[in-house]
């Protein structure tokens, strides 16, 4: 266990991880499926990040997966590899041989990208409530 939680630290970029969630809703509903997805991908790569930050760890990338191993937190590896896919293709006209990335998403897997994005905050949130329960409480 870290012999300090940057409580500051990991409640700015939590906040940042939600507020980018609140927006991926927003293009969700408005129809930009790929800025859903994509956004659902940062929102969860924030939230990891705030763990890592506020543990003292590098935070550095942008692969959640890889995030979470840093963080110990591999129970929820299989839901990042699924956003993990939305990092570059739902920006980059050039990821595609033809059209726009906004041709290649739909409203299901924006809801999908959404509910993992969900699940890791959530995940993450657990994981510092636990680790300051731990530090208050001397259960190292």
């Amino acid at each position: 266990m870290p012999n300090y939680l940057d409580e500051e630290e990991f409640n700015r970029w939590q906040a940042h991880a939600r507020s980018t969630l609140r927006s991926a809703y927003v293009d969700k509903s408005s129809g930009f499926y790929n800025w859903a997805c994509f956004k659902a991908q940062q929102s969860a790569e924030y939230s990891v990040k705030a763990f890592l930050r506020g543990v003292g760890t590098d935070s550095f990338g942008h692969s959640v997966s890889m995030l979470l191993k840093k963080g110990g937190l591999e129970n929820i590896i299989n839901l990042a590899k699924k956003i993990d896919k939305y990092y570059i293709h739902t920006r980059h006209t050039d990821a595609w041989s033809e059209g726009l990335p906004e041709d290649y998403y739909t409203a299901e897997e924006a809801e999908d990208a959404l509910i993992c994005s969900e699940k890791v905050i959530s995940e993450v949130d657990e994981k510092w409530r636990s680790l300051k329960n731990a530090k208050e409480y001397g259960n190292s």
